[in-house]
């Protein structure tokens, strides 16, 4: 079942803090797009806010480029956003080059992007279109590439009915819901090391 779409959609989205606070980000409408609603994404960074600045960041199925750009407002060191979109991603570059935000947009699948060699991140959104289904097997890549810090946090966005398996190092620290979205952030745990 797809969630229905946020009033905000299409249209504007603004960013909710830091140096960009208050600036607009233009919501196209692209099927299946459904921007991480302003209320979700303050709670969410207000419980990333000891860990945000300074960190490397991948915004996977990027969309809009909310979650990245307010991770880039927020003092984030580095953001990589992936979006198979190539109309998305060249609105995205529009709006980092309008914002003088230098981040890498990737135009590519986001399973093909993880078997890729590349930087390790400490932050991963990982808010996939909901009818694609993909929020198990993107964890299992991206727990599997070699691509997460030791202790990356790992911000997961879904339908609140939907059941799937994430890693189980994956920790939750929180969860929330507005309509008929949950959000949950993790705690990656390193793997023990059995001798």
């Amino acid at each position: 079942m797809v969630a229905p779409r946020p009033p905000s959609a299409p249209g504007k989205l603004r960013i909710i803090g830091g140096s960009l606070r208050g600036s607009r980000l233009a919501v196209p409408d692209v099927p299946g797009l459904r921007p991480t609603p302003d209320r979700v994404r303050e709670t969410l960074f207000n419980w990333l806010a000891p860990v945000v600045e300074g960190a490397h960041c991948l915004d996977l199925f990027a969309g809009t480029g909310a979650l990245g750009l307010e991770a880039l407002s927020r003092g984030a060191a580095q953001v990589d956003f992936v979006e198979t979109d190539a109309k998305l991603a060249a609105l995205l570059r529009e709006n980092l080059a309008r914002l003088k935000q230098a981040a890498h947009v990737h135009v590519a699948d986001a399973q093909r992007h993880l078997a890729q060699a590349g930087s390790r991140y400490d932050l991963v959104f990982l808010d996939p279109p909901f009818a694609a289904n993909a929020w198990a097997q993107v964890a299992q890549t991206l727990e599997a590439s070699g691509r997460l810090a030791a202790t990356a946090w790992i911000y997961v966005e879904s339908p609140t009915n939907a059941a799937f398996d994430l890693p189980q190092n994956w920790l939750p620290h929180r969860d929330g819901r507005a309509g008929d979205v949950r959000f949950a952030l993790y705690r990656r745990r390193m793997a023990s090391v059995k001798l």
